[in-house]
């Protein structure tokens, strides 16, 4: 309870603005329900899903691109390797075996931006039934379609071209087509018709169905499930960078690489002033299971945010992270030139980005990077 209290506190800052709620910190629930329903604001989810642990398997391309963009930990490699800073996974809610797809998108907020729309399709090893059929065609044509009228979609003034590209036949995996255009056009539910996929081969005419087919929600594992993925962007951007990292630090984090560098290390005596401890970085653990959110959260189980702590008395050494003016406020406060100068404040001087693979009410899988929640470095400021 306490460590999330302070993680509360951390995530808020030195100079929290005063908040329309009161905290009666005589009742240990009301702090905790308020600390909880502030980390959550952090987070950018006003309540939490439902929980729904044990009770579907994340697909393997959004854990495959969690790995990819995070470490262990949840700490963001590389700033660069996602577009925008959420991803969205859809599974389709009609399941027809008309190769016509509908994703329920209520759960996308309004202040997100669309910026990539991909629908992925699990071509499935084909049926040779004749095989005078793959020596006359080797590629099919696979198409897309916005609709525009469920009832008119077969027809061209029904819908929209979107995608189209040649496919070989003996084929199987995954195909992904852009269908940005669409979603971005479904700027309100009522617009949503959905989408249409359309198999032909080379001489415009009907594919063979036994021979060509994807996988779909009603007859096949959930893995290989039609799907729509969406890259987004929130517009929650924080004020410290990723790329304003400690010198010589790479970009996956992990405890070992935050270990003192020879020229920063003092000795035990240096780091005593006064019967304190000089401006440090200590470990605040950040454990998901023991707020009660494990049954909603993918990866990771938890994270290290870290805290600073420890005083900043004069003279301020370079081992410190001191700005200029922290210096100068040093050097006031010693001289007692003016009246009610403190000494400068242990804070954070580089904040790090994680990532957070979770379930949400509908039981969408989404991916979500947020800045500055992990104390990379302390300095005296």
């Amino acid at each position: 309870m306490l460590g999330l209290v302070a993680m509360v506190i951390f995530l808020q800052g030195c100079t929290s603005r005063p908040t329309e709620t009161t905290v009666n910190r005589e009742d240990p629930m009301h702090v905790r329900s308020e600390a909880l329903k502030r980390l959550l604001n952090v987070f950018g989810i006003e309540d939490p899903p439902h929980s729904l642990h044990h009770v579907k398997q994340p697909p393997q391309y959004m854990i495959d691109l969690y790995n990819t963009v995070a470490g262990a930990d949840g700490v963001t490699k590389d700033p660069d390797l996602l577009e925008g800073n959420t991803v969205r996974s859809f599974f389709d809610k009609v399941h027809s075996d008309q190769m016509y797809f509908l994703f329920n998108l209520s759960t996308v907020t309004k202040n997100e931006k669309i910026l990539t729309a991909e629908l992925h399709l699990f071509k499935l090893k084909p049926r040779p039934t004749e095989t005078a059929y793959f020596k006359r065609h080797h590629f099919c044509q696979i198409s897309v379609y916005l609709v525009l009228d469920k009832k008119k979609m077969q027809l061209p003034e029904g819908r929209k071209m979107l995608s189209s590209k040649l496919v070989p036949m003996h084929s199987s995996g995954w195909e992904v087509f852009s269908i940005t255009q669409a979603v971005r056009a479904w700027n309100d539910e009522s617009h949503n018709h959905g989408i249409l996929v359309t198999v032909r081969n080379l001489g415009g005419g009907q594919a063979d169905t036994n021979i060509i087919r994807f996988a779909s929600g009603k007859d096949h594992h959930e893995s290989k499930q039609p799907m729509l993925v969406l890259f987004t962007d929130d517009g929650r951007r924080g004020v410290v960078s990723m790329s304003n990292q400690p010198d010589g630090l790479p970009f996956a984090i992990s405890n070992e690489h935050y270990a003192p560098t020879p020229n920063r290390t003092r000795t035990a005596r240096a780091l005593q002033e006064d019967g304190h401890t000089s401006c440090q970085r200590h470990p605040l653990y950040v454990d998901f299971e023991e707020i009660g959110w494990s049954g909603w959260i993918i990866s990771p189980r938890g994270y290290n945010a870290y805290h600073c702590k420890g005083s900043c008395p004069f003279p301020l050494g370079q081992n410190m992270r001191p700005t200029n003016h922290a210096t100068v406020q040093s050097i006031i406060n010693a001289l007692k030139l003016t009246q009610g100068v403190n000494s400068p404040c242990c804070v954070p001087d580089k904040l790090f980005t994680i990532n957070l693979l979770y379930f949400d009410d509908d039981e969408n899988v989404v991916l979500k990077q947020y800045d500055d929640m992990v104390a990379g470095s302390c300095g005296c400021h």
